[in-house]
């Protein structure tokens, strides 16, 4: 490995080799990621332990046919809060698929475990919850989309349900439940809403998504890291640029291509605006969910301004076909790029004047105020980040946890709220929004000349890398982590050969969907609407 092991990464093994009474074999290492796989034997003594550490487990996702391994391999995703690095425990099914379940004392894993076993076919022993997730009624029975067996194709559905889903039941004198969806009113994707209900206040929900899964981790099977990043861009179409950049940061890792200074300036340029447009539509969106328009009028005007902007820049309102695996296609006008400080000027002018008009309605801040609460104890177990998490007293960022590109030099700043109300998650995305104007015009200030991707500044790639863009051969595997404007995206790919062999995507609203469930509870049915609102998960970025 041409990576030193540092003293973090060292720390990780020590703490491991002291719990395990096996050793763990080091797989792979980077400067934040540490791969150790482990036994059976191993798991079970290392997982309840990492729990009592306060480790978080942010992802858990499955390959075929990993390196020399047979059959499936399970990669156990860790991160401690701050700067530490991502400690991946690598578990193999074994001959009968079936491994024992850590959900219950890390209640995230629960979506994780079925998520594979719908994809793979590997049992989780002691799971409490062993229904389908993405697999609905109309899956036949023993099909599994994710196993290299299968072939993209037409599916033939099932001729009579395989399996009923049973919802949760919640009885008791006075409770009624009311079904939502999944099938809405307005042009939202599906997603169903099971409220039980003791008079007017909420006291239970259940959710259930993934009625339009798309598989993109199997269409990226074989596809080439250049042909894959349109599907990473439309996993979710305002996080079209966070998701560009996590995939290509992954490749870039595994290829140890370095990313020109100007390249990376820009990217990020782009992501903050990203972030600035799907925030405006938050705030603009819990302001109509209440019923005041004129003041949700002034952000909607911003976000097309804004969409406008990004078109100048990159020829795309969502920044599509910018992004490639060591820095962007092409340069920016520089036309577009001078442009840019007085657009953001006159647009704090006019937003700071519309927020101060939200926050002057006694009316809009009674709505908001101790509606749809996110307890502070509820971040960690469940993974939540992102505005949702700053709202309710948690710090965690990646771009300043774990910073990438350059925010290693450009630090955002935060915003932090305790009461992890609608209000609270208003005033932490209009914060961020101002923050990311701030960032985008330090970052345009001295913006340095130069190449724009690693092959026009003559990247050569590895010694066992040819090619133009450095990763045609490549073979290996790196995960890159992304604050994306709803928080905590995770990209993992591996190569094999220089093509796609797989790609597993975990956006922030995979985790954060499930906060809803617990900020309803108290609240009224007509309040739904607004709490769904404020956290604005994506459909779609869940469901792939």
């Amino acid at each position: 490995m041409d990576i030193k092991m540092n003293e973090n990464i060292e720390e990780l093994i020590l703490m491991v080799n002291s719990i395990a009474q096996e050793k763990p074999e080091i797989l792979n290492f980077r400067e934040n990621e540490i791969y150790l796989k482990i036994s059976e034997t191993g798991f079970k003594e290392v997982y309840p332990a990492l729990e009592e550490r306060k480790f978080n487990l942010i992802g858990i996702f499955c390959a075929e046919a990993f390196e020399k391994m047979e059959g499936f391999t399970l990669f156990y995703t860790f991160k401690q809060q701050g700067a530490a690095p991502v400690l991946i425990l690598v578990r193999e099914a074994g001959k009968e698929n079936k491994v024992t379940s850590i959900a219950e004392a890390f209640p995230s894993a629960s979506w994780f475990e079925r998520e594979v076993r719908d994809g793979f076919g590997i049992e989780f022993a002691g799971a409490f919850d062993t229904r389908r997730l993405f697999l609905h009624e109309c899956y036949p029975e023993g099909f599994h989309p994710l196993q290299k067996t299968f072939k993209n194709g037409p599916i033939s559905p099932a001729e009579a349900p395989s399996r009923e889903y049973k919802f949760r039941q919640v009885k008791g004198e006075g409770i009624y439940q009311i079904p939502v969806g999944p099938v809405h009113a307005g042009i939202i994707e599906p997603g169903h809403f099971r409220f039980s209900v003791i008079g007017e206040p909420i006291f239970s929900l259940e959710i259930r998504l993934f009625y339009k899964h798309r598989g993109i981790e199997k269409l990226a099977e074989g596809k080439s890291p250049s042909e894959c990043i349109a599907l990473a861009e439309a996993i979710s179409g305002d996080e079209s640029m966070a998701n560009a950049a996590g995939f290509c940061m992954a490749v870039e890792q595994i290829c140890g291509i370095n990313v020109p200074e100007r390249a990376e300036r820009l990217r990020a340029i782009m992501l903050e605006l990203e972030r600035i447009y799907s925030l405006l539509g938050d705030l603009a969106g819990m302001a109509v969910d209440v019923g005041f328009a004129l003041v949700a009028s002034p952000f909607h005007i911003l976000r097309e301004e804004v969409f406008r902007q990004n078109e100048k820049l990159t020829g795309s309102r969502f920044l599509r076909g910018i992004a490639i695996p060591g820095g962007l296609k092409r340069d920016v006008p520089g036309s577009s790029l001078k442009e840019l400080p007085g657009f953001l000027e006159k647009f704090s002018r006019a937003f700071e004047s519309a927020y101060n008009r939200a926050m002057c309605s006694s009316s809009l801040i009674d709505r908001f105020a101790t509606t749809g609460i996110i307890k502070k104890e509820l971040v960690f177990p469940l993974n939540l980040t992102g505005p949702l998490a700053r709202a309710s007293g948690s710090s965690a960022d990646v771009r300043i946890d774990r910073p990438y590109g350059i925010y290693k030099d450009f630090a955002p700043k935060h915003c932090l709220k305790k009461k992890g109300d609608v209000l609270s998650r208003f005033e932490v995305k209009a914060s961020e929004i101002r923050g990311s104007v701030g960032l985008i015009l330090r970052l345009i200030e001295k913006l340095p000349e130069g190449p724009v991707s690693a092959e026009s500044a003559g990247y050569s790639g590895n010694e066992d890398i040819s090619g133009g863009t450095g990763f045609s051969g490549a073979t290996g595997y790196s995960l890159a982590l992304v604050e994306a404007s709803r928080g905590q995206s995770l990209h993992w790919v591996y190569l094999k050969d220089g093509l796609v062999d797989r790609y597993k995507v975990r956006t922030a609203s995979f985790c954060n969907w499930q906060a809803i469930e617990h900020a309803v509870i108290g609240n009224i049915v007509p309040d739904f609407p607004l709490i769904n609102k404020s956290l604005n998960l994506s459909y779609a970025g869940t469901d792939l």
